[in-house]
């Protein structure tokens, strides 16, 4: 029995303490913690899963704004010359301006079927100007300055 004791209590004795150490060590609970447990009228567990809540809040918002900050710029559309004077001559270069009795829409006046060819949805005047900008650019690559009679020549 001796021969068991011996190597148990000195393995007790090395491995103990070095586990410990490898957790490292135990948080300490700030002033505030305490002031919630030694709260009267609640009981230490619901002060517990408080501090819990709290903790896990504000975990949430931290990984929050490190998104925001990840995320990459838009990019900024240029809008070559050409397509600039198309806009200045259907709007005015005003992204959300209504003419031909509501049936053209836009900086560039898109109709509804003009704009869904090209990939956009809903209502051409109330998308983004970025938006408005890219569509146009598709919209002369397909089909050349002939969509815009008036102001495309």
């Amino acid at each position: 029995m001796r021969k068991l004791l011996v190597p148990m209590l000195i393995a007790i004795v090395v491995l103990v303490p070095a586990a410990s150490a490898a957790v490292g060590p135990l948080p300490v609970a700030s002033s505030d913690d305490e002031k919630k447990l030694a709260t009267p009228g609640t009981r230490p567990l619901e002060a517990r899963a408080e501090i819990r809540g709290e903790a896990h809040k504000q975990s949430r918002e931290a990984l929050r704004r490190a998104k925001r900050k990840a995320r990459p710029p838009v990019p900024k559309v240029v809008v070559p010359p050409h397509l600039e004077a198309i806009a200045q001559c259907e709007s005015g270069g005003d992204p959300s301006a209504i003419g031909g009795g509501g049936a053209y829409r836009g900086k560039y006046q898109f109709s509804y079927s003009t704009w869904a060819a090209v990939g956009g949805s809903g209502d051409p005047a109330a998308a983004p100007e970025a938006e408005q900008d890219r569509r146009a650019a598709m919209l002369y690559a397909r089909s050349g300055p002939g969509q815009w009679p008036v102001c495309g020549s």
